[in-house]
């Protein structure tokens, strides 16, 4: 049991969450914890994005807006019209993966990363300031498309 509570601690630091661990049903993952899982989901969307791995690409901004989702449900501080300004730039980010537009995708990614800017400076978090990633941290993963088997 031990080794499972630390396999689960660890798997917690990783992952910004723990397993499912029937002990915690009241759990509420720390706001931050939220937006950090965002966050790399945000590095990760823009790789993709720019690899043209398209199915990755939606499954990140899928996840990025289930996390905004939820960070707006269980934390009632954050003002709806923050959460609703990330409207438009999905439409189009999903817009531009579904066309495969690399051009739309970089509009799209860089007026939702200026809504993330502006909701923290509106909730008085303007030191956490999101840019275009530069370098991935997620060197064990290849964000080109999958080849296809011939």
């Amino acid at each position: 049991m031990l080794r499972f509570v630390c396999i689960a601690a660890l798997f917690s630091v990783f992952t910004g969450g723990p397993l499912a661990v029937a002990a915690e049903e009241n759990y509420v993952p720390a706001l931050g914890d939220i937006m950090g899982n965002i966050q790399f989901r945000h590095i990760k969307l823009w790789f993709a994005g720019k690899r043209g791995n398209w199915e990755l690409a939606a499954y990140e901004l899928e996840s990025i807006r289930t996390g905004l989702e939820q960070a707006a449900t269980l934390y009632q501080g954050i003002p709806e019209t923050y959460v609703g300004a990330t409207v438009g730039p999905f439409k189009t980010i999903n817009a531009a993966i579904r066309a495969k537009d690399a051009s739309q995708f970089t509009k799209g990614f860089n007026e939702f990363t200026a809504a993330c800017n502006a909701c923290h400076q509106g909730i008085g978090r303007a030191f956490i300031v999101i840019q275009m990633p530069t370098i991935s941290p997620f060197s064990d993963q290849s964000f080109a498309p999958p080849k296809k088997p011939q």
